[in-house]
This record gives C-alpha cells, sequence and structure tokens, in this order.
C-alpha cells in the first residue's frame, strides 16, 4: 500500500521581522541533519521569508537533487475562525478584528491545505517523503483534520521553531500521526522557542 509521509515543520526562529536569526539557522541545519538519513523526495515551504530560509538551509544537508519550492498553500494563516460558542474564555480576545472576509480567507486556505497535502496523490504508486516547511496555524490544522477532530480543536496545538511533525496518508485509511512537535534533534537550549515562555517545561 502506498504511503505519503508529511515530515512538518515550523520555521525556525525569527525576529520581529519576520527574519530568521542565528539561533533559526541552527534549528533548521539541526533539522536538516537529522532528515539527512530520510529518502526526501522534495522540500516545500511557505513564500514567507522565515520559512524560504529554513527551508534552504536544512535543504542543504539533503541530496543536491532535492528540490526546494514553494508551496502557497503553507502560508502562515488562521485556518478558522471558531463561533463564541466553540472559543473558550483564554481565546477569546484573539479573535478580535477578524471580520468575516479574513475569516472566510483563512477557511480557504485551510481547505486548500488538506486537498493539495493530506491524501495519497492520484497516480502515485510508490511511498513519498516531503518536507513541509510552515508555520504553527496550519500544522496544527493539518494535525486536528488527522485526527478527525472538530475544526476549533486546531486552538493550542502549538509547535516549537523546527520541531518536527510527521503524518502518514494511505488510501482506504484514516492518518496515523507518527509524532507532534519533537524536538529531540535540538539540544536543550534551542528547544521550545515559538512558545510563551510561561508554558516551556
Amino acid at each position: 500500500m502506498t504511503t505519503r509521509r508529511l515530515y512538518l515543520a515550523r520555521h525556525g526562529a525569527a525576529d520581529a521581522f519576520g527574519e530568521l536569526t542565528d539561533i533559526g539557522r541552527r534549528q533548521a541545519g539541526l533539522l536538516g541533519e537529522r532528515l539527512a538519513g530520510v529518502p526526501v523526495d522534495a522540500v516545500l515551504h511557505s513564500p514567507l521569508p522565515r520559512a524560504v530560509a529554513s527551508a534552504h538551509e536544512l535543504a542543504r544537508h539533503l541530496p543536491e537533487n532535492v528540490p526546494v519550492t514553494e508551496a502557497a498553500e503553507l502560508v502562515d494563516h488562521v485556518p478558522y475562525v471558531p463561533s463564541p460558542a466553540e472559543t473558550t474564555p483564554s481565546w477569546a480576545g484573539f479573535f478580535d478584528g477578524y471580520d468575516d472576509a479574513e475569516a472566510a480567507s483563512g477557511r480557504r486556505l485551510a481547505e486548500a491545505l488538506v486537498a493539495r497535502f493530506a491524501k495519497v496523490p492520484e497516480g502515485v504508486q510508490s511511498d513519498t517523503h516531503e518536507v513541509l516547511v510552515t508555520h504553527a496555524y496550519p500544522i496544527a490544522w493539518l494535525v486536528r483534520h488527522a485526527l478527525d477532530a472538530p475544526p476549533s480543536r486546531w486552538l493550542g496545538l502549538n509547535s516549537a521553531n523546527t520541531a518536527l511533525t510527521v503524518i502518514e496518508y494511505r488510501n482506504g485509511l484514516p492518518p496515523t500521526i507518527v509524532m507532534f512537535n519533537d524536538m529531540s534533534h535540538l539540544p536543550p537550549d534551542l528547544r521550545w522557542t515559538g512558545f510563551p515562555e510561561g508554558i516551556r517545561p
């Protein structure tokens, strides 16, 4: 049975302008070293600079023939704005200012993300291994989708910078989450960036 294996990674640590920092480059390089033993078919990345730079940094550790390309579906976006009834008090303020047009745009992006990546592509006869360098929210949306959880459950599924999440897809079977937010390739001082200080272990 053909398996599509997605290696999802949030970009490395970035500055306030969205540019990769020296720490982010180190994180991306270490992720690349970890993935060097995987038969990667392609690296796809968000159009945003912090993801572009992370993808190219990790790809330095992969064979030269592995393509590195942009995928618009991986851009940072809010995939689903929950109704007030679905929103816990701790998240209520987060959605202040989101209008219907922004919510609809985010939902369209989320649907495009799932349509492109959350399945085995038609006509593919052999296993594939794709690295997707993206952002915390698209990763949370794909994990929520794999779990067949309600749309609002993407909230709180955060990912650290260059943490690794792996999801497998097979025709006729539900997706398998192999790992989520794994940071074992990072030394302790480079882990948990991207999380608020108060919730880092």
